[in-house]
């Protein structure tokens, strides 16, 4: 007896649910994804094995090769009292709309003496034509007016200093000159921060190094 034939029927799958599930992740990814923080300028930091990301709402220090000081003030929610504090502190005449201009803008690399033509003028400067925070020595180091409003603002809300010290990072390329780098010390210093971050390229850390047997043992440290 011959054996019966099922009759073959086409397969159709419907890709409407999955094409949803699809589309809603992508969205939730777009939404829930945090976009780096733009940069006041490019500059190539030199490499370390460290792998500890610096905060994302961070006092950025940047200081490229010509010895130009850039200030981005990554912590939003007090960079208009850090602003309007500098205002008061050295008398810089800003009105209400320079302040507020100054607050949406998305770093500093002017002195402060230029600072009001600049907010009063529609024309935008790019960061290569900027001066840079003057830090020339201790006798012109506007950073240290910078670092110490960032300072007051945290000393009137009540907020412990290593809660500020672990927001200051300093990016430098690696091209700069030392006494560059040792002028934003100075800064720091003269309002009493001793701890900061550098900002660097990773490497790979080297073979049978003691950081490389540190990892490698799961963290005990090699004897």
């Amino acid at each position: 007896m011959g054996r019966a034939k099922i009759p073959r029927k086409s397969t159709a799958i419907d890709m409407t649910a999955m094409c949803d599930v699809a589309f809603l992740l992508l969205s939730f990814f777009i939404l829930a994804t945090k976009q780096k923080p733009p940069e006041a300028v490019t500059v190539i930091a030199p490499t370390s094995v460290s792998s500890k990301a610096a905060p994302e709402k961070s006092f950025l220090i940047t200081l490229t090769k010509e010895g130009k000081c850039f200030l981005i003030i990554g912590e939003e929610t007090k960079k208009k009292a850090i602003i309007n504090d500098l205002n008061t502190t050295r008398a810089l005449g800003l009105n209400d709309a320079e302040l507020k201009k100054l607050s949406n803008l998305p770093f500093i690399g002017v002195p402060l003496a230029n600072l009001k033509g600049m907010l009063s003028s529609n024309q935008v400067i790019p960061p290569d034509k900027m001066p840079g925070i003057p830090i020339v020595d201790s006798a012109n180091n506007e950073l240290v007016d910078w670092i110490r409003s960032i300072t007051n603002v945290y000393a009137a809300e009540g907020s412990k200093q290593s809660e500020m010290e672990d927001k200051i990072v300093i990016k430098g390329d690696n091209l700069a000159k030392y006494p560059a780098f040792k002028n934003i010390k100075y800064a720091l210093k003269k309002n009493s921060i001793f701890k900061f971050k550098i900002a660097t390229n990773s490497e790979t850390v080297p073979k049978d190094s003691e950081l490389y047997l540190f990892n490698k043992e799961g963290g005990n440290k090699p004897q």
